[in-house]
């Protein structure tokens, strides 16, 4: 590509490292960007540039949409557990020759005093929980469901947005958006009687704090661990990686 010609690059975003990548993008020249968010959140951050917010309704119809748009690059920086949009991903951006780029954090790793057991799943997490526990819940409004069927034992449920789906019948809900430090995640630990936090492997900092909250209060973490990737696109895990990679692979200028 010539320096002279705009790359259109579309950032399927709703995270972080996808506002920070708009961000860093908006002042590369040469770069045009739109900003996807799936539109679950009811008071989305929004990136600086373009957004639009909804789904696509499925790879096909993504596939439409990027052809209609003359987009050039795919980056996918959606939440690591968000399987399902980078699986369309990956085939939208087969069917249609275009770039893609997977930007994630890396996961969280298990550090000295952590006690932490890896789960596959919600479900299993739901499973095994001993009864009489009083449970920290961060796993997101989508998946409390999975617990709702747990009847004896206490959740604090922590989300941004309240579930729209079945809940568990001693339960309550604490509405909030991070970043938290480690003093507020004591702080709520111990104000609460918390004796196991549930957790999904989401990596980074916005919500590490938790973790080392319950390290050092000696409390287990039932921790679901990350799917695999969906698609073989190549994984960066910094956000000036992403730029360079766009800027070497599209040859800006």
């Amino acid at each position: 590509m010539e320096c002279d010609k705009t790359v259109k690059v579309l950032i399927l975003g709703g995270t972080t490292e996808g506002r920070a990548l708009a961000a860093a993008l908006d002042r590369v020249r040469g770069i045009d960007t739109v900003t996807s968010l799936a539109g679950r959140v009811a008071q989305p951050i929004l990136p600086i540039g373009r957004t639009r917010i909804g789904g696509f309704g499925g790879p096909a119809a993504l596939a439409v949409w990027l052809r209609d748009n003359a987009i050039d690059v795919v980056v996918d920086a959606t939440h690591p557990f968000a399987s399902t949009i980078g699986a369309h991903a990956g085939h939208a951006t087969a069917a249609t020759g275009v770039a893609l780029l997977a930007l994630t954090r890396p996961p969280w790793a298990e550090d000295e005093g952590d006690r932490w057991t890896s789960v596959p799943s919600l479900p299993d997490a739901a499973a095994a929980i001993t009864p009489g526990s009083r449970v920290f819940l961060t796993t997101g409004r989508q998946g409390v469901h999975h617990f709702a069927s747990v009847d004896h034992s206490w959740f604090l449920v922590r989300a941004i947005d309240p579930p729209t789906d079945r809940v568990p019948p001693h339960m309550t809900l604490q509405l909030s958006r991070g970043p938290f430090d480690i003093d507020h995640e004591s702080k709520v630990l111990a104000d609460n009687r918390i004796d196991l936090l549930i957790t999904k492997n989401s990596g980074g900092d916005m919500t590490r704090a938790k973790l080392d909250a319950a390290r050092a209060a000696s409390i287990p973490v039932l921790m679901i661990a990350r799917p695999e990737a969906p698609t073989s696109a190549p994984i960066v895990y910094e956000v000036d990686t992403a730029v360079d990679w766009l800027a070497n692979r599209l040859r800006v200028c």
